[in-house]
């Protein structure tokens, strides 16, 4: 039965949850807004411009892959918020990174579980690298 708690609890857990995500979507998006209003962005999207364009994505998109891959998807998020990306190559990103999202951490708990973490990463990595070409090629 839904009381009165129930819409309590909700609502604080939600506020909660806002404030945990806010702690990384916030700085990430000002930093990277920021970054993009100095010229530090576009030597970023000329020098990762020809691997990104396998992609379908513009060479600033490395950031966003960076973070998530190192960070966490909030991160990456973050980092997409601040951009101006079409609808196809956010698709492309949240595929490449559904795959290799996290990579420090969770190599981290698969070298506990015994799995070799070159072959976990390489995995990874590979997969997240086909599908953004496949994509690509695809939509």
């Amino acid at each position: 039965m839904v009381t009165r708690d129930t819409f309590k609890r909700g609502i604080l857990n939600g506020f909660k949850t806002l404030w945990i995500l806010s702690k990384v979507l916030v700085p990430v998006y000002l930093i990277v807004t920021i970054i993009s209003m100095t010229p530090i962005i576009e030597w970023i999207a000329v020098a990762f411009k020809p691997l990104m364009f396998l992609f379908g994505l513009p060479g600033e998109a490395a950031i966003v892959l960076v973070l998530g891959n190192t960070l966490n998807l909030y991160a990456a998020l973050g980092a997409i918020a601040s951009l101006t990306l079409t609808v196809k190559q956010i698709t492309i990103l949240a595929v490449m990174l559904a795959f290799s999202h996290s990579m420090i951490v969770e190599t981290a708990i698969f070298k506990k579980l015994k799995v070799p973490a070159f072959k976990i990463v390489a995995l990874r990595i590979g997969l997240g690298l086909a599908s953004g070409v496949f994509l690509n090629l695809v939509i």
